[in-house]
């Protein structure tokens, strides 16, 4: 099932939506968050809602004068029970970015949301889960039936990207119908955009997972000199060491440990090329952010990456550490980044909040 953002949203008075905003992180966005994030405050623009929220200082990310509720965390033992909880608030419709919110027994309709299967194919856990709830991750990626039981007390599920819908579907995720609500760069506004004969910088912006094969990128410097590969996510440690002893003889790579959003605008504006040599994405905001400004990318020859950045990007095979390098130097040729540059910015000009927003407003509206 697909609903266009560009339909004109369907009429209905006097419906009571709730927007699950527990996802939403205090200290920095990671994908979830973000999501969570820029599709609440866009869909406020255009309709009622009131805010699930978990913790005060996540108010701070919600619209001005947004009505919410607190109620328990997702991490909660009472999560499974949340729907009783809510019974209780009678709403017509619930909307969750996530699919672990607990549905037996509701008196409203539920979209819940999915956003990859990366983890049924790479079994590391996120580091930000520990302890018991680390065993319970693994055991519930171990098979699809945990995820099929959550989604299936859905009435709709929603994905970010047609990439990762046919692969719902050929996987029988769900017997649910499942919607498109597609994730969409956030818009930067402070810095020009300088790009130079020869682009210096090499910016990764991202997890240190395994899947997101962060090693590639560092070999691939070797091929490099004269430039600089910038790692800007937090990392650990341990995982910091591993990283170091590969960088090549001689090639500049720095890790940042975490950057604000001005100072990740300023290194992509700055003589920039935004790169991933990641194996798998639920969509890939970092490319789509990158692209909306005026940025080329260099990335891992992926389906969803071409969803994401089509004609404005360049592609390598992912553990070809030499043809990433290639595929950098390419875009030394002016002509060829201007291209790349404007194919992107054409492409990306389809993916927005506000039309996410409207996509999601329909489908809530379809079910009342």
């Amino acid at each position: 099932m697909s609903v266009s953002a560009n339909t004109p949203v369907l009429q209905c008075s006097d419906m009571k939506l709730l927007y699950d905003a527990r996802y939403i992180r205090t200290d920095f966005h990671d994908g979830i968050s973000r999501y969570s994030t820029e599709l609440g405050n866009a869909l406020a623009k255009i309709t009622d809602v009131t805010f699930l929220i978990s913790d005060p200082a996540q108010v701070q990310f919600l619209p001005k004068k947004a009505h919410y509720i607190q109620i328990h965390a997702p991490t909660s033992p009472m999560e499974p029970f949340t729907s009783t909880a809510l019974n209780k608030l009678e709403p017509d419709v619930v909307f969750s970015p996530m699919q672990t919110m607990g549905a037996v027994g509701r008196k409203y309709k539920l979209i819940l949301t999915s956003h990859d299967m990366i983890y049924y194919r790479h079994s590391t856990p996120p580091g930000n889960i520990n302890g018991p709830l680390r065993v319970g991750w693994r055991l519930y990626h171990m098979t699809y039936a945990p995820q099929r039981i959550a989604l299936n007390g859905a009435d709709i599920v929603a994905t970010v990207s047609t990439t990762v819908q046919r692969e719902f579907e050929q996987a029988k995720l769900t017997k649910r119908p499942i919607v498109v609500i597609p994730n969409a760069p956030q818009k930067f506004h402070t810095h020009k955009v300088v790009q130079k004969k020869i682009p210096t910088n090499i910016v990764y912006m991202g997890s240190f997972m395994p899947y997101k094969n962060v090693e590639t990128l560092i070999k691939g410097m070797e091929w490099l000199p004269g430039r600089t590969l910038h790692l800007l996510s937090k990392i650990t440690p341990a995982r910091r060491k591993e990283l170091t002893k590969l960088i090549p003889k001689g090639a500049d790579v720095r890790f940042h440990g975490g950057v604000t959003d001005d100072a990740y605008e300023a290194l992509l504006a700055d003589n920039a090329i935004l790169t991933s040599a990641s194996y798998d994405e639920g969509y890939g905001i970092p490319v789509a952010e990158a692209l909306a400004m005026g940025v080329p990318a260099v990335i891992s020859n992926i389906p969803i990456f071409h969803e994401v950045a089509a004609g404005g990007a360049l592609y390598f095979e992912t553990d070809n550490a030499k043809q990433f390098a290639e595929r950098i130097k390419e875009l030394d040729d002016m002509a060829i980044r201007k291209k790349l540059i404007q194919h992107g910015l054409q492409h990306i000009s389809s993916f927005s909040w506000d039309d996410s927003a409207r996509a999601l407003l329909n489908t809530i509206k379809s079910l009342v």
